[in-house]
């Protein structure tokens, strides 16, 4: 094989990351603050990426400015979601928080489906075969861009986390529910921000990948299966897992295809979540 090969696939994991990155930080962000595991995350990246579809589509408007439009919408449609639907049951047994996620994300498929068909949709822009060569090395431009706002999204979540008095209040109510009331925290109000963050990072997932990835009601599924193997073989609740997760996720994704064939690169990371939790249980960043 040559080197040029393998380093084409091992930049396409790398820039594919940065997706499986946002998606993931948004999951484990709201497992970390409200201790609930959104089942329905994948269909947020779905709605994000139908609100990209239909705003280029009606009205022009490129994909990647699309985000001005699409998080501030996920933002507001995630807290409803856990004003209306999950805070009842902050107390309800796992398996109730359970199938109330879960039966989220069949309503928001079958309601796609009903609505726009099961037909698979794409966006052509401009610049959407446009690629930069290094050596032998091509970088499609469209991927590079959303790895680059990936990346741009995951710091600035970075420094609202570390920086910010609400950012704090957030990383309280993760650590320490109690505590963080003593001090005068809303932990209901932090509940809300959690979930409305988490869903437009989904959504700004769904954006950016809008002009290399076909857009169908079911596509939620895709990124809600890679989410989970990120935050599980990162540790569900942690950040910075989560990057690594899914460095390792994208790149062993993109070499599995290369090495076993297109319909094996699923497994290739199956194979490595698999044997992570045979001998680190807690994941990645976790504690024994």
């Amino acid at each position: 094989m040559e080197l040029t090969t393998f380093l084409q696939a091992l930049i396409t994991g790398i820039l594919m990351a940065g997706i499986y990155a946002l998606v993931g930080i948004g999951l484990t962000l709201i497992f970390g603050v409200v201790r609930i595991v959104n089942f329905a995350h994948g269909e947020f990246v779905m709605l994000g990426m139908y609100l990209t579809f239909w705003l280029w589509k009606l009205r022009g408007i490129d994909p990647y400015l699309s985000l001005l439009v699409t998080m501030p919408v996920l933002f507001r449609f995630g807290v409803l979601i856990q004003r209306f639907l999950l805070q009842p049951i902050l107390r309800a047994p796992d398996l109730a928080q359970i199938f109330m996620t879960v039966g989220l994300g069949v309503i928001l498929t079958n309601v796609t489906l009903l609505l726009f068909t099961a037909d698979f949709r794409s966006v052509k822009i401009a610049y959407g075969e446009w690629v930069w060569r290094l050596g032998g090395v091509s970088l499609p431009v469209t991927r590079l861009f959303a790895f680059l706002g990936a990346v741009l999204l995951a710091g600035l979540l970075t420094l609202f986390l570390n920086k910010t008095d609400m950012g704090k209040a957030l990383r309280a109510v993760a650590q320490d529910r109690e505590v963080s009331m003593l001090l005068g925290i809303n932990p209901q109000r932090m509940y809300l921000v959690a979930v409305g963050l988490g869903a437009a990072l989904a959504g700004a997932a769904g954006s950016l990948i809008v002009p290399f990835f076909y857009v169908f009601p079911t596509v939620g599924a895709v990124f809600g299966l890679i989410a989970f193997v990120v935050v599980i073989l990162g540790t569900l609740g942690s950040i910075e897992g989560a990057l690594l997760a899914s460095l390792i996720v994208g790149v062993a994704e993109s070499l599995g295809i290369l090495f076993a064939g297109a319909d094996l690169g699923l497994v290739v990371v199956f194979a490595i979540l698999v044997v992570t939790l045979v001998f680190r249980p807690s994941g990645l960043m976790g504690r024994r």
